[in-house]
């Protein structure tokens, strides 16, 4: 497949197919009125115009239109066509940032160099979900080795940052704004890591896109601008420097208007000016010269300099300046590591460390593989009772025992056992929910005895009432990336004075209680929500495939999985199917709130289920219809040497695109 790539995304061109969608929309969803609120943004438009501008003869001659279109062309059953390509596939939540990527396939670098490109793109035109102050934990297949690698791009805590310094100053939850929760950023160190190791293009090829997006600008979209309508205010009143990036003119940019970040286009050239001073030395010398300048060089002293010197205002009420400092910039290191590994149903499911909540989709995972989940039908009240009382022991484990490993002795032997998980699986009862987050006892399935405490019988929950982006590419060749880019949004902190970005938040997830394994310490990595996904069927990439969403990406991770594998859909009707989410455990952001019995339906899902729910004890209740992450997702058909890939419609953003 070559010459123009193919698009996916709420305003792409496709004259093969508009036909086929318009005929699918008004026999599946268009039945008047109130079935257009629940379609997202460029679909209502086709429902108003089906509905009220099609004479009936018209109408007849748009589905006989249809049904010859389907024999020259294969179309999803969802929201978009499943995008096809030979050469490469980049799918992200942009598309010009996807387009970055696919600019370096073009120029003959691998899924490494493309998915770097999309990254870096991603901190421009994503910059209200995403910046180059936060965090991309990246998971790798490489076709060569013919083995996954995961890297943690993931910061640690400042040095300084202790529970007695917070202890001292009566403050017993760190804030999700301000400079207090900033670890250091990581994803400089992070992609420079990937594109030195598994790349081969140089630093200027893959930050070219990124830097005229931010020198040059792009047109501001509607999700990017009502982030700045919610945080005009304080831009005004308290973030000076934010106000000068974010209100050009003074003004809040229109849809439309070209958004110019000089000062961020200025930092990433100076990236690619150290490079290149250092380019005679070597490609790898070359890129650790840039490396440096952010995190032992001019840079750092920049950052560490402004976050000390400006205090900033949080949730608590505190006003305080940050506690990094140019010695933590100079330690920090990304790593690469082996990922967490689980089977099912025959296929290799690998996710980030116990320092992510990835093993959650794993351990969930296990203790499903023990039911026909076909038998129960998707999305029935069974399917999603199970699935809910799945995720509620596997997120029991997750508060009590993941943490950064370097810190805390986490049983992951034992907590990935398929023994352990028959033992979990006990628990269930198929009539009535539990109200309770109850870890188990994985230590008879793990070679070494490693409690950080006391297991309790369950876990005291607060009484209760976010950003993020995806990357996912594959190339020809057969290697695959899978990123969750987050972090560093312009939402929760002030711009650094003359860098044009953020510091991150990611603090917030410690707890500053001694007896918690995720608790504070200094250069401890907080336990990330972040966690991308791959998948590997008879020893051949298969899925890549992630969400934004908080605590709720493992939640939407599995039933997208598990709509592939056990309902056979594809990737596109895979992730436009209704998800539900549950909030028994504690949160991962300030004020750690949970909500017991709480499951959250879109509400497309049909009402009988609802009331089913209801009658076994589930406080179910409906969210908007497109509300539940916004999954990207890629799927690899070695045999045939084709790409697959897919976007959710929810955000109204996000894009495939292949070659």
């Amino acid at each position: 497949m070559s010459g123009a790539p193919d698009l996916a995304g709420p305003t792409a061109p496709r004259p093969k197919t508009v036909a086929i969608k318009i005929q699918k929309i008004t026999a599946r969803r268009c039945n008047g009125p109130a079935d257009s609120a629940i379609l997202p943004g460029s679909m209502k438009i086709i429902h108003r115009f089906v509905r009220f501008a099609f004479t009936r003869k018209l109408l007849r001659a748009a589905q006989l239109l249809a049904l010859v279109s389907v024999a020259a062309a294969s179309v999803s059953a969802g929201t978009r066509p499943v995008i096809m390509g030979t050469r490469g596939v980049v799918v992200s939540g942009h598309h010009q940032a996807s387009a970055a990527g696919l600019d370096m396939l073009r120029k003959g670098g691998n899924a490494a160099d493309a998915g770097v490109a999309t990254v870096f793109a991603q901190a421009v035109v994503e910059f209200d979900r995403f910046g180059i102050g936060g965090e991309v934990p990246i998971l790798i297949y490489l076709a060569k080795e013919e083995k996954v690698v995961s890297i943690n791009g993931h910061g640690f805590a400042p040095l300084a940052a202790t529970l007695e310094w917070f202890k001292e100053r009566n403050i017993d939850v760190i804030p999700g704004d301000g400079f207090l929760p900033a670890v250091v950023p990581s994803v400089i160190d992070t992609l420079i890591l990937t594109l030195d190791r598994y790349g081969t293009l140089s630093l200027a090829d893959v930050l070219a896109p990124a830097i005229e997006l931010a020198e040059k600008g792009f047109p501001m979209f509607g999700e990017f601008k009502a982030h700045i309508e919610e945080q005009e205010a304080r831009f005004r009143q308290q973030w000076p420097s934010s106000g000068k990036v974010f209100l050009p003119g003074g003004q809040v940019p229109e849809i439309g208007d070209v958004f110019v970040q000089k000062d961020l286009a200025r930092t990433l050239q100076r990236l690619v000016a150290a490079e290149q001073t250092h380019k005679d030395e070597g490609r790898s010398a070359a890129l650790k010269a840039a490396r440096d300048l952010f995190y032992k060089g001019e840079m750092a002293t920049e950052i560490v300099r402004y976050q000390k010197e400006f205090k900033s205002l949080d949730a608590n009420g505190f006003t305080s300046a940050g506690l990094l400092s140019e010695e933590d910039f100079a330690e920090y290191r990304a790593r690469v590591e082996e990922p967490a590994k689980s089977t099912y149903r025959g296929i290799d499911v690998y996710k980030a460390g116990f320092w992510s909540q990835g093993p959650v989709l794993l351990q969930a995972l296990n203790i499903l593989e023990g039911y026909d989940l076909k038998k129960l039908g998707h999305n029935s009240p069974a399917y999603i009772h199970l699935l809910a009382e799945a995720m509620k022991l596997a997120f029991a484990d997750r508060e009590w025992y993941y943490a950064d490993p370097d810190f805390v002795g986490v049983p992951e032997a034992g907590l990935l056992s398929k023994e352990y998980a028959a033992e979990r699986r006990k628990l269930i009862d198929l009539k009535k929910p539990s109200l309770e987050m109850r870890p188990g006892n994985p230590y008879p399935f793990h070679p070494q005895q490693m409690a950080h405490g006391p297991i309790p019988e369950s876990i005291e929950l607060r009484p209760g009432e976010k950003g993020t982006t995806g990357t996912r590419v594959a190339d020809a060749e057969g290697n695959v990336f899978s990123a969750t880019p987050s972090g560093g949004w312009f939402r929760h902190s002030p711009i650094v004075e003359g860098l044009g970005f953020v510091l991150g938040t990611r603090g917030q997830a410690f707890w500053l209680d001694p007896d918690k394994a995720n608790r504070l310490e200094p250069r401890k990595r907080p336990r990330t929500t972040l966690t991308p996904s791959l998948a590997v069927k008879d020893g051949k990439p298969y899925l890549a495939w992630g969400t934004p969403g908080g605590d709720a990406q493992d939640q939407v991770n599995l039933q997208f999985l598990l709509n592939v594998v056990d309902f056979g859909m594809d990737i596109q009707e895979a992730i436009d199917a209704p998800y539900f989410l549950i909030y028994d455990f504690p949160s991962s952001f300030y004020g750690h709130a949970s909500r017991p019995g709480s499951l959250r339906l879109e509400n497309r899902v049909p009402g009988k289920v609802f009331t089913a729910l209801q009658k076994m004890g589930h406080d179910a209740s409906p969210s908007s219809p497109w509300s539940a992450g916004d999954a990207t997702a890629l799927m690899v058909d070695s045999a045939r040497g084709v790409l697959f890939g897919a976007a959710s419609p929810r955000r109204d953003k996000s894009y495939a695109l292949a070659w």
